[in-house]
């Protein structure tokens, strides 16, 4: 029983906002790697490079990340309302955060030139920060339109 009132709880509302808030923090920072990258090239490279990074965050976005942010504001939404403040993230989703840090740490100190990891960089980058706003859109239906946290088809 004392370790349940040590738990740190909050709302599922701002389990939604962290997670989307840390989906954007996320996104934005490795899109800010790969335009520094990106500048220290010349711009005959550069914007053909940060182009194709560009149209791959989009695919990126729309076939897979989308995807994954809806799952996970509808998981967030059949929380109790007051769950862990990790809960923001599956815990499984965890282990594919180590992974992926593990992986860009991998290749960061690759051989490959920085400007190619670039485009995955925006790539990743872009696609996480696009489909935050996933999470907004769910927290906008929550708190502005007064609709249920409700998963659809509930």
């Amino acid at each position: 029983m004392w370790v349940a009132r040590w738990k740190p709880a909050v709302s599922k509302y701002w389990l939604i906002a962290m997670a989307g808030m840390m989906w954007s923090a996320v996104g934005i920072m490795l899109c800010r790697q790969s335009y520094l990258w990106l500048a220290a090239v010349p711009g005959h490279l550069a914007v053909p490079l940060g182009s194709i990074g560009v149209i791959f965050a989009v695919i990126a976005y729309w076939f897979g990340f989308s995807g994954i942010a809806l799952k996970n504001t509808d998981r967030l939404c059949l929380l109790a309302d007051k769950s862990c403040i990790f809960a923001f993230q599956a815990w499984r989703s965890y282990l594919i955060i180590i992974f992926m840090i593990t992986l860009g740490l991998t290749l960061r100190h690759s051989p490959v030139p920085k400007h190619f990891l670039a485009v995955i960089y925006i790539a990743i980058g872009g696609a996480l920060f696009l489909a935050s706003f996933q999470f907004y859109r769910r927290l906008w239906t929550i708190k502005i339109l007064k609709r249920p946290c409700l998963p659809p088809g509930n």
